[in-house]
């Protein structure tokens, strides 16, 4: 059985959460303050999920006391929606990043997501799929076993939503996490960037497009390709 770890202080969503996981058939263990949640992480836990306006430590400062001795998956539950929260979480080493209010099925989704690519570890050294294979030492994507030739951002990118599959990330987000330079920066860079990537995949396989787009939110990697 899957344990999963709730770290919130809400009454309310703690039990929307402990309704929705138990429901599927996994198992919910829940803490209301970040002093406690850190008791209750242990090896066997499958994924944590962690609020950030906790009353006592917040969740970044527990998110890095977590990462000292574990590496597991670690969701982050919040009210804050700022770019600039968004990109610290990742950053710090959070695994997704879910905004309140939140509907339960999109919590499944992501728990679910984490779990297909925990649960089937690949090598440090690569990342991959049925179709897709990136190589992390090399920076280097290939479709079919042909290499794609992407400048930096574009691997960077598709790196970034290899890591996340299904999520979808903001024009502003892929931004802040992918782009080194701020001079390169501009509007529609992001555009420029998955157009490229398409065209990349598309001189291998006109029928193949792995980028989901979601107008008027951003791009991500098709869960299903």
């Amino acid at each position: 059985m899957v344990k999963i770890l709730l770290i919130e202080d809400e009454p309310g969503i703690q039990e929307t959460i402990q309704i929705t996981l138990e429901s599927e058939g996994f198992k919910l263990t829940i803490a209301s303050t970040g002093s406690e949640g850190l008791k209750m992480v242990t090896a066997d836990v499958s994924i944590v999920i962690l609020d950030i306006g906790l009353p006592d430590l917040n969740g970044f400062e527990v998110l890095k006391l977590i990462r000292q001795k574990y590496q597991i998956p670690v969701i982050f539950l919040t009210a804050r929606n700022s770019e600039i929260d968004k990109v610290l979480g990742l950053e710090i080493g959070a695994d997704d990043y879910i905004v309140k209010p939140f509907s339960p099925r999109e919590l499944l989704a992501r728990i679910r997501a984490i779990l297909r690519r925990t649960q089937n570890p690949v090598s440090s050294e690569q990342i991959s799929n049925q179709k897709i294979r990136i190589s992390l030492d090399k920076k280097l994507v290939y479709y079919n076993g042909n290499s794609l030739n992407l400048s930096p951002y574009e691997y960077k990118t598709m790196e970034l939503f290899f890591k996340w599959p299904g999520r979808i990330f903001t024009r502003e987000e892929i931004m802040d996490i992918v782009w080194t330079e701020p001079e390169d920066s501009f509007d529609r860079a992001v555009d420029t960037v998955i157009k490229n990537i398409r065209a990349r995949f598309k001189e291998l396989d006109p029928n193949f497009d792995p980028i989901e787009t979601r107008r008027g939110q951003g791009y991500g990697l098709k869960e299903t390709i």
